[in-house]
Formats: C-alpha cells, sequence, structure tokens
C-alpha cells in the first residue's frame, strides 16, 4: 500500500489521529477492542467516525455500538463478504448497517475498497446478522462437499469425477432458496410431493454409507436428527423448510 501512496503511521493513535474516518479490519473483535479501546486511540477518535469491517457477532457489534457512542465516536458496522483478493476489483461485496446519514457521508471513500455496497439497515446488528446466516450457508455447504468426497473416494468415485454433477446439485439451490424464503416468512411447508419423512430417509442412508466406512457421519446424523425431531412433532408431511420453524421455537 505504501508503494501505491498510502502513508505509513507508526502507531494506532496516529492512524486513527490523521483522518475523520477510520477503517477496521482485523481478525475479530477482541483484535479490534485491543486497538481502539486503549485509551490513547479512544481519545483520538472522539468526534470521528470508525467504520468496522471486521466479522464478529451481531451482539459484538452492539457492544462496540455502545462503546463508542460512549466516547463520542461515530459508528459503522460492516462486513466483506467476499475474498480478499476482491477488495478493490468490481466483484467485491461489502455491506453496512448503521446510522444511514453517516454511510452516506462516507460512501465515497469507502467505495474505494471497490465492488458492492449495501446499507442494511440502521439496527447496528444487522450487518453482522447478515454475515453470520451467509457464512452459516457456506460453511455448511462446504462441510456437506468435503465429506461427499471423502464418501465418493472411498466408493472408488474421484473428486474430479464427482465435482461436474456437484455443480448440477448446486445449480438446484438457487430456486429452492427462492421458494424456502417464501415458505418460512409465510409459515407454510407444504411437502406434497417431497416430504420430509424422504428427506429424513436419504440422509439415513448417507450415515449407513459413510459409517461402515468408517468415516464419521456426525453432520450428518445432526441433519437427520432435526429432520426426525420435525417428523415426531407431528410435521412428517410437511417440507423439509419446517425445520427452520422448530429451530426458531423457544
Amino acid at each position: 500500500m505504501v508503494e501505491r501512496g498510502a502513508i505509513s503511521a507508526r502507531s494506532a493513535e496516529e492512524a486513527v489521529a490523521a483522518s475523520g474516518l477510520t477503517v477496521v479490519c482485523v481478525v475479530n473483535y477482541d483484535a479490534s477492542d485491543a486497538i481502539l479501546r486503549r485509551d490513547g486511540v479512544t481519545d483520538a477518535l472522539k468526534g470521528r467516525t470508525v467504520v468496522s469491517l471486521t466479522a464478529d457477532t451481531p451482539d459484538r457489534a452492539r457492544d462496540t455500538a455502545r462503546w463508542a457512542a460512549g466516547h463520542g465516536i461515530r459508528y459503522l458496522d460492516g462486513a466483506i463478504m467476499t475474498p480478499t483478493t476482491t477488495i478493490g476489483t468490481a466483484n467485491a461485496v461489502v455491506i453496512y448497517s448503521g446510522p444511514e446519514d453517516l454511510y452516506r457521508e462516507h460512501q465515497p471513500v469507502l467505495k474505494a475498497l471497490g465492488g458492492t455496497h449495501t446499507h442494511l439497515g440502521e439496527e447496528i446488528g444487522r450487518a453482522a446478522a447478515y454475515d453470520i446466516a451467509l457464512l452459516d450457508i457456506f460453511w455448511t455447504a462446504m462441510a456437506g462437499y468435503t465429506h461427499a468426497l471423502a464418501v465418493a473416494k472411498v466408493e472408488g468415485v474421484t473428486a474430479r469425477e464427482l465435482a461436474p454433477f456437484a455443480k448440477g446439485i448446486a445449480a438446484i439451490l438457487p430456486p429452492l432458496f427462492e421458494e424456502g424464503a417464501e415458505e418460512v416468512d409465510r409459515g407454510s411447508f407444504p411437502g406434497e410431493g417431497n416430504p420430509i419423512t424422504s428427506a429424513a430417509s436419504s440422509m439415513a442412508h448417507i450415515v449407513h454409507t459413510s459409517e461402515a466406512h468408517g468415516i464419521d457421519a456426525g453432520v450428518m446424523r445432526a441433519a437427520e436428527g432435526m429432520a426426525r425431531r420435525v417428523i415426531g412433532l407431528g410435521h412428517g408431511t410437511d417440507g423439509f423448510m419446517r425445520v427452520a420453524e422448530v429451530l426458531g421455537r423457544h
């Protein structure tokens, strides 16, 4: 960055004092707290704006917003939803939450990160909530894919042989996401043609095959367990999205 014209600060205090806007992106909020909540840094930030693009939980974002307000610091929370290699390119995706007027004020500078920028609402935890939910999809899918490759391998199917068919499975998901979202928001889970009992049966086959080869099937056992729980509650004729409603019960 220095080679491209950035000025290297000798300390965090010097860095935050150099601008009305500080963008923070570190591994988690423990790391950002260790930087921002030092007395010298906190004092230097008073009257300035902090935009945190550090990944963590919605509760940590809210806690940081309370801390910032208590020290006269303006605060926006956000998350980078794409790999680091996309930053500065058209492929970057960055989301934000918090005061919209603050977002609008600093949007021209934030756009230097490249790509698409979206303000998701005033509630400070919304960006982190989106981040958590979307990463839930991603890592659950990647766990499923790695498990599938392991099962395929012991059955004599190479990863490269399976990959084109795996891409075909992935291609059917977008319309299912749309349909499932409508069902969850509507609170109606029709299972005609594909009830959750069918899903549970399919999952049981995966568990059996995996464990017959000594492959841990813990993730699929958990998924099957959720399906069996829904069935046990009397929803066996419903579709699989009923799981979301049952998981959300308190």
